[in-house]
């Protein structure tokens, strides 16, 4: 079992905390990366939260909302310091790789 950091950034040279996330396999499929990290962090969300049950977020809606959002070049995926453009490439995760989420920002005016 091995661990990778997610890092988040924006163009406009943001940087977030990164935070680490065990994964069983050495190899994975970008899709399955970008939902296992959106599977785990709505449920830190809602074990965080006193809000009802019936207004937390879906994880599986969540999941397909940001594969959309990957698709329509919302965000980049950089695993290490190689950008993945396919969400069926299978990336290698060595123990200690870095998977950065780019969020896009737009041009003022554009």
């Amino acid at each position: 079992m091995g661990m990778v950091t997610f890092v988040d950034e924006t163009t406009a040279g943001g940087r977030g905390d990164g935070w680490e996330f065990e994964v069983a396999e050495e190899r994975l499929a970008l899709r399955e990366l970008i939902r296992r990290r959106v599977f785990q962090e709505v449920a830190e969300r809602r074990a965080a939260t006193l809000v009802p049950q019936r207004n937390q977020p879906d994880a599986r809606e969540q999941a397909e909302l940001a594969l959309t959002a990957f698709g329509r070049n919302g965000f980049l995926v950089l695993v290490g310091d190689r950008q993945v453009t396919d969400l069926d490439e299978v990336v290698d995760l060595p123990l200690g790789t870095e998977v950065t989420f780019l969020k896009l920002v737009a041009l003022v005016g554009g």
